[in-house]
């Protein structure tokens, strides 16, 4: 297990961030995790390196709230060397992102059907 740690911030500021970015950070700078309805963890600020794991369509982590925070827990047995990975599970709505994860079982983009 990993936390996804990061700066705790409001969907007012999530919406900011995601599309007008900040001074000297581009909006693909954030590393974006919902919390909640309300709150939103940015790994890009604070976080513990869990905000640079990998998507994949057949992942090997999963996503927890646990205690109001943010944990990456295997799904299952994982191999010396073997990449870690979880579903980002972007929003069906919005822009598709395409996938380029190279599973048997890739959905074709990062988006839930």
């Amino acid at each position: 297990m990993i936390e996804y740690a990061g700066e705790r911030i409001s969907r007012q500021e999530t919406r900011r961030r995601f599309l007008e970015g900040s001074p000297g950070r581009s909006p693909s700078l954030y590393y974006l995790a919902a919390l909640d309805s309300y709150w939103t963890i940015d790994g890009g600020a604070g976080g513990v390196g869990a905000e640079l794991i990998n998507h994949s369509c057949e992942p090997n982590l999963r996503l927890r709230k646990l205690r109001r925070r943010l944990w990456l827990i295997s799904l299952r047995r994982i191999r010396a060397g073997e990449e870690l990975a979880f579903d980002y599970r972007y929003e069906k709505t919005g822009k598709k992102l395409r996938c380029h994860c190279g599973s048997r079982k890739c959905r074709g983009t990062v988006n839930i059907s």
